[in-house]
């Protein structure tokens, strides 16, 4: 590690006192630092005399617009650069997974849902935006993207994750982390990748339980996104997950953190707390018995710097020294780290922001039109009967449910509102929050187009819209039923506007902590849709959700059903213009709807004796198969694939195969179709997926048009960990299908690999070349 820091570095730990040392493995929460939502000088003065290694949200945990953000950060910055002996400039985080985490920034649609769009670019296009705007209120660490592998539709954070399939999210994530960062990190910000390892597979569903995992499914499915963002995108800072992994506390567990994540992995960047995950340690988990135990624990597991405030890596990491829990060494080590981070984003030569030119980034034209297109791309046709796309000639239209008109709930749990709500549920001492008057200030509070408000833009000027919420998203009233029902009776056609509301507070049935026991849609939703059935009149689900659901009943008595999960600002616009036909769907599913919470976990990769009961194959009482698959999505037109070509009978390491099929529309309207190649590796060493996803392309195809594709596939992109977790490529048979789902296989074939042994790969790859011409 010493010969990979720049020696200056060596030169200004060798000055620093240990309270100085300690102070940059710690944070503050911004209002730690506040009186009543401003900068208290008697308290930066007092808790930040020895420097600080990070501030927390000054954004996002504030009620300051982006230029007093702005501001602020230049604020502690000075100090800490001019009034503390050593000069040393704070690393200032904040949220970003789908936008900007600060009052006034573009809140971009939820991951799920940039996950369906099966476009990494967009992704890439999308962090750039969020960099931008972070940058601007002097933020240069944001803490995602979220990496986690989404196979438990229960967990509430699945509306975070780009879905089940370890390739997609390899790609996506890597995307991610290139926009965020830049080519240069003195002209980006630090990409976290989180959370390291196994959150999302955990007990019951339920955010932080114990992850019940063998280790070759961490290595095989879970680890792949993070391998991919630390070699093919430099990702500069990991986040370690909450839970135990096999009955070992991922935040203190030195072969996670160190021998696996640094010495096998080859990360060399800086690894940060999950909020509160050190003290943890001693009171969640309970294997320290106290704080500078858990303190001890996790520095020597790898954890760098403690988030989001000081709590263990303070007296308590200075009483570890002293009793010889942990060494200077070790402290060293992690100082070292966070001072090339901060240097590395060239906050030591200038750490401050120009606070005339903040607002040219936030609110911009180029912004909107971005989050609505992404919101576009990621919408899902999942079912169609011919109602859509609605004629904008029709002359009533009843809008009815409780996120038609609640632009509120078009946002992921990690957006400015929903962390508003929750530290205003907090009521924290100085906060801004704590004072239940506090309004947002109009000028910067972002502008949400509705489901109603887009579908009122779109249709005639003399069509009828008629609105009624009908129920909320919680709770059993069912008193707003007459007033729905009536609507839809007075109605050519029903759009029936259901889903969630992501956040962090009870009232919230996505995002962290609000997870699922049933995949039901909450409250009395479904009850709400079959009073509307039952007045016979045509109906159009919309599902502005961050999870898949169990939603069976939906799907035999809905005319069509698309999903937007959770589509951001410009939602309403994407929806109706999906709805009104001026974009045809091309979204496709990033993970598996099941029919019901018992078929859970469901995923398309399953193992062959995965896929049913032996021997009658079903449950008792329903069907294994899943209500719809990944990669599923349906269109306003048709697509032929046809000519399927595999350029060689057989392969060796280091080599490609050409896979190439002509795609071509056989509708009647333009549209875009996701060409998608899966393998199956029919006789191997170890038990392998029926299906594997290896490489993706979205085409784009006016009514006639053809096109030729063909996916460049690597053979060391087919190797798998074997009996001893080495990543091998074996001979055998590779079958090739090529569909538009991982269940909708169009064409296939199959070439051998040919190797005279089992054979070690030193590098996976995550990456199958395409050509469209």
């Amino acid at each position: 590690m010493t010969s990979m820091i720049n020696k200056k570095f060596e030169s200004l730990l060798s000055r620093m006192t240990l309270e100085e040392k300690i102070a940059q493995l710690g944070s503050y929460w911004i209002y730690d630092l506040q009186t009543k939502g401003q900068l208290d000088r008697e308290k930066v003065a007092e808790k930040l005399q020895h420097g600080i290694g990070q501030v927390t949200r000054i954004g996002g945990g504030t009620t300051l617009d982006p230029r007093s953000a702005a501001a602020a950060a230049n604020q502690l910055q000075k100090y800490l650069v001019d009034e503390t002996r050593l000069g040393i400039p704070a690393l200032l985080h904040e949220e970003g997974c789908a936008g900007a985490m600060v009052l006034g920034g573009t809140m971009y649609p939820q991951i799920i849902g940039l996950a369906a769009t099966f476009q990494p670019q967009l992704a890439q296009e999308m962090t750039k935006a969020i960099r931008s705007q972070l940058m601007a209120i002097g933020a240069r660490q944001a803490l995602a993207p979220v990496l986690d592998i989404a196979r438990d539709p229960r967990w509430g954070r699945v509306e975070e994750t780009f879905g089940e399939d370890p390739i997609l999210a390899s790609q996506f994530g890597v995307a991610y982390v290139s926009g965020l960062q830049s080519e240069d990190l003195a002209e980006g910000v630090l990409a976290t990748g989180k959370h390291f390892i196994g959150h999302s597979n955990s007990q019951g569903g339920l955010n932080c339980a114990p992850v019940h995992m063998g280790w070759r499914d961490v290595y095989e499915v879970y680890m792949a996104p993070f391998q991919a963002a630390i070699r093919d995108a430099g990702l500069g800072s990991i986040m370690n997950a909450y839970p135990e992994l096999d009955g070992e506390v991922v935040a203190a567990s030195k072969r996670i953190l160190t021998e696996i994540l640094r010495d096998e992995l080859g990360f060399e960047g800086l690894v940060v707390s999950d909020y509160e995950a050190v003290v943890m340690i001693h009171d969640f988990h309970y294997v320290a018995p106290d704080k500078s135990a858990a303190a001890s624990l996790a520095l020597k597991a790898g954890v760098d710097v403690e988030l989001p405030s000081v709590n263990c890596y303070d007296e308590a990491l200075k009483s570890a020294l002293e009793t010889g829990r942990v060494s200077i060494e070790m402290v060293d080590q992690a100082v070292l780290r966070h001072l090339k981070a901060k240097s590395d984003l060239g906050l030591f030569e200038d750490p401050y922001v120009d606070e005339g030119r903040v607002l040219q980034v936030y609110e911009t034209v180029q912004n909107r039109e971005l989050a609505r297109e992404i919101a576009r791309q990621s919408i899902v046709l999942l079912k169609n009967d011919g109602s859509l796309p609605i004629s904008k000639i029709i002359k009533k239209i009843a809008v009815i449910g409780p996120n038609a008109d609640e632009g509120r709930n078009q946002l992921g749990d990690y957006s400015y509102a929903a962390t508003k709500e929750l530290l205003e549920l907090q009521a924290l001492p100085d906060s801004a929050f704590a004072d239940a008057d506090e309004k947002l200030p109009s000028a910067h509070d972002i502008r949400i187009i509705t489901v109603l408000d887009g579908i009122q833009a779109a249709v005639d000027p003399y069509a009828e819209v008629t609105y009624a919420k009908g129920c909320s998203i919680l709770g059993d009233d069912r008193s707003g039923f007459g007033e729905a029902v009536g609507a839809a009776e007075n109605s050519d056609l029903v759009v029936l506007v259901l889903g969630d509301k992501s956040g962090l507070v009870p009232d919230c049935t996505s995002g962290e902590t609000r997870d699922s026991a049933t995949l039901k849609l909450p409250g009395v939703q479904e009850d709400l849709a079959k009073a509307v059935v039952a007045t016979g009149k045509p109906m159009v689900v919309v599902l502005i959700s961050g999870r898949p659901y169990a939603i069976s009943w939906l799907d035999e008595n809905a005319n069509a059903i698309i999903e937007a999960w959770l589509p951001g600002e410009e939602g309403g616009s994407a929806i109706a213009d999906v709805l009104f036909g001026a974009v045809n769907p091309g979204g496709k599913l990033p993970i598996t709807f099941p029919r019901t919470v018992g078929q859970v976990p469901i995923f398309y990769s399953s193992k062959s004796a995965g896929l049913g009961s032996h021997w009658y194959t079903d449950y008792v009482d329903d069907r294994v198969r899943p209500l719809y698959p990944f990669g599923y999505g349906l269109s306003y037109t048709k697509f032929k694939f046809s000519n399927l070509v595999i350029g060689k009978t057989s392969v060796s390491a280091g080599e490609h195969v050409d896979i190439s099929l002509n795609v071509t529309n056989i509708g009647d309207h333009e549209g875009d179709e996701i060409v998608q190649l899966y393998i199956r590796d029919e006789y191997a060493s170890v038990p392998r997926p029926v299906k594997e996803l290896k490489g993706f392309i979205k085409l784009h195809l006016l009514p006639g048009e053809n096109k030729r594709v063909t996916f460049m596939l690597p053979a060391n992109q087919l190797a798998f960990f074997d009996l001893d977790l080495n990543l091998t490529l074996e001979s055998g048979k590779i079958i090739v299908m090529v569909g538009s789902s991982s269940d909708d296989i169009h064409l296939s074939g199959a070439f051998e690999i040919c190797e005279s042994r089992r054979l070690q790969i030193k590098d996976r790859v995550f990456f199958c070349p395409v050509e469209v011409e």
